[in-house]
């Protein structure tokens, strides 16, 4: 998509550059380069890099002070999920960051934005990328909650933002830079699946970065040297920095909380300039140069992401995973221990270099070049003893450059050093008169302003008269300060006489009131204004809560445990019908199956309802209305706008494990927001979920005990990418219609792969999961309502699973028994998955 030049008729905002900050470097690496804000984890916990380093809490109130004295905001990442055992705790730091002054929290889970506005209403709240707000309908429960800003769904296009803009009064922030995640952000489930490690509490494995085998209609497909199948190029939109601004996007976000501070220094420089470009409205004026520098600090191929629509096929080349920042050329010849190539860029002693080859296997070699000689068009390489086995190297291999020391030693200088190499403008007025104290009013970018006095009176001159020159040149000796002066008037009455010790003395004490007027005050602790969130205990709709179904209405007077099932396909679903069920739930990729499906279940007198899609982008809301056609007796809501669809319509609804329920807060909210019940995160280990059944009530959660681990949920189709000459859905083919895929991982797990009716891509865990150890335990806690989803499953195996569960349900059965059953049944065996007591990593992560 190319960029435009911005749009006039609308009115021009300018946007925020907000950079990443793993550690306190990183965030003078930021200030220093430009940046107009910095978002930073704590090391305590609750931010979705646990790898990084992140910030002390202690540490808050200097490092705040240091921000605001630069005039750059600082936003705490609070973007993960709370478990029932760590509500007291984040409480406290919330009390905490709200004292030391943050400018606002991050945030992905819906109970903890709730919960703030209870106990500091006047901390602003982002929604972060983890919450997958991805249309008008979604942020507006958001905005009801009090958020005040939505960090977008990355897999959102320039039109979609300008829609949802001109749908939205919250501000939108978008990130512009940085390593893509091929799953939807707070929708992927594979670290937690295959190693316990969870995204949605920052210790995502990276398995999308794997390579991977496709499979197709169980044979395998040569795809060459495609096999990073998942692993998408990094995003670099600098070009399309007026497009997004035109759309109304108030803020671009860098990522790279795990990234060294040169890296940071380096992205915000060039980011900075290029915004300016854009308010401006004239050219970016970035060159080849530019863009290389910024493939230095660190790229996997740069690409526009999603922001100029989908393209699977740029998205997702599949030939690396890894960094390997800019080529650098080819070999041409091997001499003895030289390596001759053909350049494409610089080369010089010292920079770091790799030649292609398959690191999977071993066959990469890298190392630092030792000597660089021209040659004409060709540039003689030499390496250190033994570094690189020349042998190996054959004519046409591919070199890059992954390393510059003379750029990362620039890039360093540009943060270090005692004197900040940013400053803040200040601006001075002065009166002065003989018989009257001097008085200075000074007013800086930052906010700072403040009044002084001299302690004495002014003196008639009888020499050396105050004048405009000495007081400019004497107030603006600031030094190591971050302040510097911009303009200084002064309104001299008659001939007063200021000693240049009176006015050191005033410039010192005139730094310090500076920082003491931007000190905060403590937040309050009052309740919630009217109108800033609608009250918890207050529905979208009551009648909708209050609508039961006739299962449910029977099963309220009876303690007995309900079994429901999803199912995937008609065929499942008549299969299940047969078995003892109380309630079924239908998930299928073609909506015009729904109806046939209504009436299976109506004929049998079971109570049926309709999954939505986890992804509602802005021309999709009739996908609702859609399913709503076929008088099912209500939805699996997966997104907050099927949520609030449902309420307004009094349609029933249950919220499904998308929306992320992990403590009792969440469960609570989603309750009040109109759901029958709430299905418990994924994220839950056995003891985290017994103690969230203990927590609320226990009548308003369904487990899922039984399924295939939803690992990947995607944007990007792999179908597309490599069955199809097609880019997207427009003219792919659509050959998910005609072909069963699987991907197989490292350690040989054929996982599934299922398009839905977005087009989206889910990637289903080979090995299904039981928790059919943990029912008897949850059955005591008066846990009633359990589901067990299908995936490929039919015929005499699916009757057998639902028959064992029923058992277990009934008590005729132990959950130890129904395991061994499984286990016994299954080619690749059974899992406890996430409701495993101990969790052991797989050799996969």
């Amino acid at each position: 998509m190319p960029a435009t030049a911005l749009n006039s008729s609308r009115s021009l905002h300018r946007p925020e550059l907000l950079a990443p900050a793993g550690d306190r470097m990183c965030v003078t690496a930021a200030v220093e380069n430009g940046a107009d804000a910095v978002y930073f984890g704590l090391d305590s916990g609750f931010n979705a890099r646990a790898r990084a380093t992140n910030l002390h809490l202690d540490a808050l109130p200097e490092l705040m002070a240091y921000l605001r004295e630069r005039g750059v905001r600082g936003y705490v990442t609070l973007n993960t999920l709370i478990f029932p055992e760590e509500l007291a705790a984040i409480e406290r730091t919330v009390e905490k960051l709200a004292a030391d002054g943050v400018n606002a929290v991050l945030v992905q889970d819906l109970g903890l934005v709730q919960r703030i506005r209870e106990i500091c209403p006047t901390l602003p709240i982002h929604a972060s990328t983890q919450m997958t707000l991805t249309s008008a309908e979604c942020i507006r429960e958001a905005e009801q909650l009090g958020v005040s800003r939505v960090v977008l769904a990355r897999e959102l296009a320039i039109d979609e933002i300008r829609t949802i803009h001109s749908q939205t009064g919250v501000e939108l922030e978008t990130f512009v830079h940085g390593a893509l995640c091929v799953a939807y952000s707070g929708q992927c489930l594979t670290s937690e699946s295959l190693g316990g490690r969870s995204a949605n509490r920052g210790q995502c494995a990276q398995a999308c970065r794997l390579p991977y085998d496709l499979i197709c209609d169980g044979s395998d497909v040569d795809l060459g040297d495609v096999k990073y199948l998942l692993s998408p190029q990094d995003l670099a939109a600098y070009h399309l920095l007026p497009d997004l601004i035109d759309a109304g996007v108030c803020c671009f976000k860098i990522e790279g909380r795990l990234k060294t501070p040169e890296y940071v220094a380096n992205i915000t420089c060039h980011y900075r300039r290029a915004i300016d470009d854009a308010l401006a409205n004239r050219p970016l004026s970035f060159t080849d140069d530019d863009v290389t520098e910024m493939e230095l600090s660190f790229s996997r191929g740069f690409s526009p992401g999603w922001l100029g629509g989908c393209d699977h096929k740029m998205l997702v080349p599949g030939q690396s995973s890894a960094k390997r920042g800019v080529l650098l050329g080819h070999v041409v010849r091997v001499r003895g221990a030289r390596v001759a190539i053909a350049a494409l860029q610089s080369v010089a002693p010292g920079d770091g270099i790799v030649f292609e080859g398959n690191r999977e296997a071993g066959e990469e070699q890298g190392g630092r070049v030792y000597e660089a000689v021209p040659r004409g068009d060709i540039v003689e390489l030499a390496f250190g003893h033994h570094d690189i086995d020349v042998e190996r190297l054959q004519p046409g291999q591919a070199i890059w450059k992954t390393d510059d020391p003379k750029l990362t030693s620039r890039l360093r200088k540009s943060f270090s050093g005692n004197k900040p190499h940013r400053r803040v403008a200040l601006d001075v007025e002065v009166t002065a008169a003989a018989g009257a104290p001097l008085r200075i009013i000074a007013r800086a970018d930052n906010g700072a302003s403040c009044t002084i006095e001299s302690d004495e009176r002014l003196a008639e001159a009888t020499k050396h008269p105050l004048t405009h020159e000495v007081l400019s040149k004497q107030l603006g000796r600031l030094g190591d300060t971050v302040y510097e002066l911009r303009n200084a008037t002064a309104q001299i009455t008659g001939e007063p006489m200021v000693p240049l010790s009176v006015l050191g003395k005033l410039r010192h004490e005139l730094i310090a009131q500076l920082r003491e007027s931007l000190k905060l005050p403590l937040p309050p602790r009052e309740g919630l204004g009217e109108g800033s969130r609608r009250s918890q205990n207050t529905p979208h709709n009551s009648a909708a809560s209050n609508k039961l179904t006739s299962s449910e209405l029977t099963s309220h007077a009876s303690p007995s445990p309900r079994l429901r099932a999803l199912c995937r396909s008609l065929n499942q679903l008549e299969t299940v019908l047969d078995c003892k069920v109380d309630g079924v739930l239908v998930d299928f990729a073609d909506i015009r199956e729904y109806r046939q499906a209504t009436q299976l279940a109506k004929d049998r007198s079971i109570d049926i309802f309709l999954a939505t899609p986890r992804i509602q982008k802005p021309d999709e809301f009739g996908i609702f209305h859609a399913l709503a056609k076929h008088g099912a007796d209500g939805f699996l809501v997966r997104n907050l706008a099927g949520a609030a669809f449902c309420a307004e319509r009094e349609i029933p609804f249950v919220c499904d494990f998308s929306l992320n329920a992990a403590n009792p807060w969440t469960v609570e909210y989603l309750r009040s927001l109109g759901a029958r019940r709430v299905t418990a995160s994924y994220d839950l280990n056995r003891e985290q979920l017994i103690e969230l059944v203990e927590a609320g009530s226990p009548s308003g959660l369904e487990i899922v005990i039984h399924q295939h681990m939803p690992m990947f949920h995607m944007e990007h189709c792999v179908f597309c990418a490599v069955l199809s000459p097609g880019t997207n859905k427009h003219n792919c083919g659509r050959p998910c219609d005609f072909h069963a895929v699987k991907l197989r991982d490292r350690v040989g797990m054929e996982h599934t792969l299922h398009a839905d009716v977005g087009c989206r891509n889910t990637l289903f865990n080979a090995v299904p999961q039981s928790a059919a150890e943990a029912v008897p335990m949850l059955l005591s806690k008066g846990v009633r309502d359990f589901r067990v989803e299908f995936l490929s499953d039919g015929g005499d195996s699916l009757r057998a699973t639902m028959n064992l569960y029923h058992n277990l349900l009934a008590g005729r059965v132990t959950g130890k028994h129904v395991w061994q059953e499984l286990n016994a049944s299954n080619r690749v065996g059974v899992t406890r998955g996430t409701l495993e007591e101990r969790r052991n990593p797989l050799a996969i992560l």
